[in-house]
C-alpha cells in the first residue's frame, strides 16, 4: 500500500512511518521544509516538498495519486498563533480532502483532537481555542463528504512515554492521556480496517490490544 501522510515529519508521523515500512507498505510524507527529507529517509518514508497552506488543489493532487490512502497528521505547532489553526489545521485539512476526491483517493483518515465536537469552555487559552475550533471545522467538512471513506481519531492528551500497544478506542471515552506510540499503531491499524469508514472515534490508552478493540469496535 502506498499511503501519504500530510504532516510527515510530526511526531505522530514518523512513527506511523516506520510501521507502515516495517509492514511492507510504502510510506509517503508531505513536507514543508526540505530540510526535513532526510529525516523521512531515514525511518523509510519517500519525502515530497508540499506546503499545503500555499499549494493549490491540483499540485496536492499530483503528490496523493495512485496512493490507497491519505492521513492527515499535519498542524501547525503548539508555537504558531491562532491564524495558523485556520490555516494549517483547518484549511490544509480540507485542501488534503478535496486533493483525495480529486484524485480518486478515497480512504482518509483524520488525526484530530479530543475536545474538537464542542466549544471550548471559558477559561480556555485563546490559542488552543482556536486550535480545538479548526480542528472541529475540518471534521465537519470531512464527515460531510460522501466521496471519502473517511474514519476521524481524536486523541486524548499525547505523551512520549513507550506504548503499552492497549487502548480504549470509542465514539465517546472520556478524558485520558495516551502515548504517541500508540496513536501511530492505531493508525496503522485502521488502515487495515477500512469498515472504520464513517466513524469518529475518541483514542486513550485502555485495557485491550489495539486490534482487539477495533474488532470490539466492530462488533
Amino acid at each position: 500500500m502506498r499511503i501519504v501522510i500530510a504532516g510527515g515529519h510530526g511526531q505522530i508521523a514518523q512513527r506511523l512511518s516506520r510501521l507502515l515500512v516495517a509492514r511492507g507498505n510504502q510510506p509517503v510524507g508531505l513536507i514543508r521544509n526540505p530540510d526535513h527529507a532526510d529525516d523521512l529517509r531515514e525511518v523509510g518514508a519517500e519525502p515530497v516538498v508540499c506546503d499545503l497552506e500555499h499549494s493549490t488543489v491540483h499540485e496536492v493532487a499530483r503528490h496523493v495519486d495512485g496512493a490507497d490512502a491519505v492521513v492527515f497528521a499535519a498542524g501547525a505547532g503548539p508555537s504558531s498563533g491562532a491564524e495558523r489553526k485556520t490555516t494549517m489545521d483547518k484549511n490544509g485539512a480540507i485542501l488534503l480532502a478535496d486533493a483525495a476526491e480529486t484524485a480518486g483517493v478515497a480512504r482518509y483518515l483524520m488525526l484530530s483532537s479530543m475536545g474538537a465536537d464542542r466549544e471550548p469552555p471559558g477559561g480556555t487559552d485563546p490559542v488552543f481555542a482556536a486550535y480545538l475550533r479548526a480542528k472541529g471545522a475540518a471534521d465537519d467538512d470531512l464527515t460531510a463528504r460522501s466521496s471519502l471513506r473517511w474514519t476521524i481519531v481524536r486523541p486524548g492528551s499525547l505523551t512520549d512515554e513507550p506504548g503499552t500497544g492497549k487502548v480504549r478506542l470509542a465514539p465517546h471515552t472520556g478524558k485520558g492521556s495516551i502515548p504517541r506510540d500508540d496513536v501511530a499503531a492505531v493508525f496503522a491499524a485502521l488502515l487495515k480496517a477500512p469498515r472504520t469508514a464513517g466513524m469518529v472515534l475518541e483514542l486513550i490508552s485502555g485495557e485491550r490490544p489495539i486490534n482487539d478493540e477495533i474488532e470490539r469496535l466492530l462488533g
